[in-house]
């Protein structure tokens, strides 16, 4: 097979930052994917309805060149976030979503939230409303292996949420383990997960192939291979697992520092990155119902009924990218993606 044409798939987790980065990256998305959902961890964070449809504006006007595109905005849900914030966010149906950040556990999450008792009300009034709870799904202890922080936040966190939420739906985002993968299959239709390109593509290794390669740290970190070759087989088979790119836009200097920021940029190839995993597990024809049916179904909307075509031909990945004030590192840069959108 050397061209596939699916219905124009949607990306369910995505960064695409604010002002200057905002306009360098929102195209590269918003030429593929016919949704995208936004996440609100900005500075300061995207927190009430009024901050999301402002972010929203800032989005299509970054993205001119593609009026179909339709963002889709979740809320930064923290220790001051009421029932009526979440109230007046259904009202919208911009709004689909909210994000939970344990505080501290990944970029701009140090607003997240501290105490998950107090947040019941919360998701009481999500389940209520309908919007989505999208979960960043790690513990955030120090003294807890990073290796064990999703596997952990489900026992010890997830688990009860879902127990005393059950009309609430729940997506773990960003799914690196068996356990993550096990706790969807556990689960019923209240459950799903997203899976990344980078995690289908790498596992640990890649971290240190050669020296440290702080252009693959991100969160959850990259895990065993025999977590990769189970989000491999639950991605091609599992009907709650779907596309979410977690791309996250980085400038080469905060990636390359002592302290180096976490995440990868795939927006530009990351449909060709997909085909490549559905390939070669042998069931590039289920691509579709990965990328482009699966989501939508979850989130009560219809598909896409337009289509996008791949073409089965090496591109090119360069080497940088243009950022503000530097350039952006993406995914495999300098190498090449078997697929490309036609």
């Amino acid at each position: 097979m050397n061209t596939l044409t699916l219905r124009r798939p949607d990306d369910w987790h995505l960064h695409l930052r604010d002002g200057a980065a905002l306009r360098a990256v929102a195209p590269a998305s918003a030429a593929v994917f016919g949704r995208a959902l936004v996440m609100p961890n900005l500075r300061p964070p995207v927190r009430t309805l009024a901050d999301a449809l402002a972010y929203r504006r800032r989005i299509l006007e970054a993205a001119p060149s593609s009026p179909g595109f339709r963002p889709l905005m979740t809320l930064y849900l923290t220790d001051h976030t009421t029932p009526a914030d979440i109230a007046a966010a259904a009202t919208s149906e911009h709004v689909v979503a909210a994000k939970l950040y344990p505080a501290g556990a990944t970029t701009n999450s140090d607003a997240g939230v501290t105490d998950l008792a107090a947040l019941a009300p919360v998701l009481d009034a999500m389940a209520e409303h309908g919007l989505v709870l999208c979960v960043h799904g790690e513990v955030t202890e120090s003294h807890v292996d990073i290796f064990d922080r999703e596997a952990r936040f489900l026992d010890e966190v997830l688990s009860g949420i879902v127990e005393r939420h059950p009309t609430l739906r729940v997506v773990l985002e960003h799914i690196t383990t068996t356990e993550g993968v096990d706790f969807v299959a556990s689960h019923g239709v209240q459950v799903a997960g997203t899976l990344t390109a980078h995690h289908l593509l790498l596992n640990r290794n890649a971290l240190f192939d050669g020296g440290i390669r702080p252009h693959h740290y991100c969160l959850p970190v990259l895990k065993r291979e025999r977590h990769r070759e189970a989000l491999v087989a639950a991605a091609t088979a599992h009907p709650r697992l779907f596309l979410g790119t977690d791309s996250a836009p980085h400038a080469r200097g905060a990636k390359e520092s002592a302290c180096g920021c976490a995440g990868m940029y795939t927006a530009p190839h990351a449909l060709g990155l997909y085909a490549e995993v559905f390939e070669d597990a042998g069931v590039l024809h289920q691509l579709e119902d990965f990328a482009s049916l699966r989501g939508p179904a979850f989130y009560d909307l219809p598909p896409n009924t337009d289509t996008i075509t791949l073409v089965r031909q090496p591109e090119a990945v360069p080497a940088s990218l243009p950022f503000p004030d530097d350039v952006i590192v993406p995914f495999r840069a300098g190498g090449s993606v078997r697929w490309r959108v036609q």
